[in-house]
């Protein structure tokens, strides 16, 4: 049996700023909240999936990392490379309902190959894809 993901981070620069981001905008829900020392252990789920993956919201300012996960986050942002990608069934009307919400695109609704993309940004210090699969043979 292979392994299962679920449990995947992304580092976020307030963990506060950053939950209200993915609950009140991308219409995440709370997982686990969690008090750990001076930060939390607080996750996300889908709310048509709350028992599958968990997006563990991860203070990027970790003394562990000795600066080093602020550094990879402002590399991949300079680069327009997104942190992680989240599927949607349609693609240009979470667009829409995002861009009427204020969140700001750095990539508009795109055709790539089979699947369309665009990127937003998580005002946490990262760019997210947005990505529609293919549907059909």
């Amino acid at each position: 049996m292979a392994p299962r993901i679920t449990l995947t981070s992304v580092m976020v620069d307030d963990q506060a700023k950053a939950h209200r981001f993915y609950t009140e905008k991308l219409g995440f829900v709370t997982g686990q909240d969690v008090p750990v020392g001076e930060a939390r252990w607080l996750t996300v789920v889908s709310p048509e999936a709350p028992d599958e993956v968990e997006l563990l919201l991860e203070p990027r300012d970790n003394p562990v990392l000795n600066g080093a996960a602020e550094t990879f986050q402002l590399a991949l942002v300079e680069n327009g490379s997104p942190a992680t990608a989240f599927a949607v069934d349609d693609l240009q009307a979470e667009y829409e309902r995002l861009k009427s919400l204020g969140v700001r695109f750095t990539m508009e609704p795109t055709q790539a190959g089979p699947v369309s993309v665009a990127i937003l940004d998580d005002t946490c210090g990262n760019l997210i894809q947005l990505f529609q699969p293919p549907t059909g043979p």
